[in-house]
């Protein structure tokens, strides 16, 4: 039962560390993100380290709870 709870934390701070980084990829949208440039997420520096700290947040529980 441990074991599966740690494997769910790691695979949701997988995924959030995937989102962080989609919001750097350079997309077509309706106007440029803070950094200058068209990305997925217009709010990309802040967007990215939001989900980056998710991702070590959810890494660290997995790593306390098992």
């Amino acid at each position: 039962m441990e074991k599966i709870r740690r494997e769910k934390y790691r695979i949701s701070s997988v995924v959030a560390l995937l989102l962080g980084i989609s919001t750097l990829v350079p997309a077509p949208a309706s106007k440029p993100c803070l950094l200058g440039y068209y990305a997925h997420c217009s709010w990309t520096p802040l967007s990215t380290l939001i989900c980056l700290a998710i991702a070590g947040v959810l890494y660290w529980f997995g790593l306390r709870r098992g």
